[in-house]
């Protein structure tokens, strides 16, 4: 995270508690508002997945006692730390953080204290000096990619091969940057630090070597492949587990799936955006599968038993109501995709009453039968009244 993140975000404000909120109250805010952003409940959503970013930012730091400590300690000090008698360094205050160590202790406004304290270290009184140390884990990067199934597959669940290129150690000299047969040796400006100390006066602080640009080691031959980064773009095949009940829109996350991480850290991880093609028959409302099912005039006005079809199972008989008007909807339980606790939705059957295009003599007397003793213009006597009503 950056000082600018330190300074211009207001993590209180993002989850919705006040400055002394205490750690329940942070949690219990962070998991209603988690719920809410998440991605798996607002597929397609791009706002919803910038907001549960930013939520799982701001916890990261508040639920946390020495960040949060850390945290409002830069917020606290004049004019978000800008240098003596408020004419500023000049300089980002994002490079304070070096290569991204977090700061240490210290109290928020407390007159006693050293800013090398605060800063756990990162500024030096009088600088100069080189700090020593290892050089810093680094988690790869996220991947997205996107895969299509059809109906049926991601209604069941499927192993699928994701073929992904992403940067890698470069195969040719196993992340080294150096020329076969030879190694790199270790930075003579910054001991293997991958960083040094500038000196500002009263303060020090640090940023990338400028020998070895952070990387803590010198290439004198470097690698023909990757040209001494010790990178390289590569292709690799994995096979992902999509569950079933999966829906159109839809983003599953694996974790570890990502870019390989630098310096033993860890690898990103693997977002796949889901499509699922049309299936000429069902359709999908949620957990629910939807159909359509025609139906007579006779059927909907007399009732009576209809055969429907259910998905890669057997039919099932539904009743019919006597009257059953054009458009009602009839629920078959447990029918329809398989939900994240192993449980299926209903399958939804909506009735479309059919109007005959062609009439036989027969039908046509028994319909010319049916019209005089219901009375049609008796049907719509009320709406007529109420139209001419003000």
């Amino acid at each position: 995270m950056s000082t600018k993140d330190y300074l211009e975000k207001d993590y209180y404000k993002v989850l919705g508690v006040s400055k002394t909120a205490s750690q329940d109250e942070i949690k219990k805010s962070y998991r209603k508002l988690a719920r809410k952003y998440h991605p798996d409940a607002n597929p397609n959503d791009r706002d919803a997945e910038d907001r549960f970013k930013e939520v799982s930012e701001a916890y990261d730091v508040l639920a946390d006692d020495k960040r949060r400590k850390e945290y409002d300690t830069m917020r606290s000090m004049p004019g978000g730390f800008r240098g003596q008698q408020g004419g500023g360094f000049g300089f980002d205050l994002g490079d304070l953080f070096g290569q991204g160590g977090t700061a240490g202790g210290g109290t928020a406004g407390g007159a006693g204290e050293k800013i090398g304290d605060i800063f756990g270290g990162l500024f030096n009184r009088g600088g100069g000096t080189r700090t020593t140390g290892t050089r810093r884990a680094r988690r790869g990067s996220d991947v997205e990619t996107d895969v299509t199934l059809s109906f049926g597959r991601a209604m069941n669940g499927v192993t699928v091969p994701i073929k992904l290129t992403s940067e890698a150690a470069c195969p040719s000299c196993r992340g080294t940057g150096a020329k076969a047969g030879t190694v790199p040796r270790v930075c003579p400006n910054c001991e293997g630090t991958g960083h040094e100390t500038r000196n500002l006066g009263n303060f020090g602080f640090q940023e990338p070597c400028h020998e070895c640009h952070g990387r803590g080691l010198v290439v004198d031959d470097p690698c023909p492949t990757c040209h001494g980064s010790g990178r390289a773009t590569g292709t690799r095949t994995i096979q992902a587990r999509i569950p079933a009940g999966v829906a159109d829109g839809q983003k599953i996350r694996l974790k570890g799936k990502g870019a390989p991480g630098e310096n033993g850290g860890p690898s990103g991880d693997l977002y796949v955006n889901i499509k699922v093609l049309p299936h000429k028959v069902f359709g999908r409302s949620g957990d629910n599968l939807t159909l359509n099912v025609p139906v007579t005039f006779p059927e909907a006005a007399l009732g009576g038993e209809i055969r429907v079809p259910t998905f890669q199972g057997q039919p099932v008989t539904l009743r019919l109501p006597e009257g059953t008007p054009n458009g009602r909807t009839l629920r078959v339980k447990g029918r329809g995709a398989t939900r994240r606790d192993g449980s299926k939705g209903d399958m939804l059957v909506t009735i479309e009453v059919q109007v005959p295009q062609k009439l036989d003599d027969t039908t046509r007397e028994a319909l010319e039968a049916m019209r005089t003793a219901g009375g049609g213009d008796d049907l719509r006597s009320e709406l007529l009244q109420q139209a001419r009503e003000e």
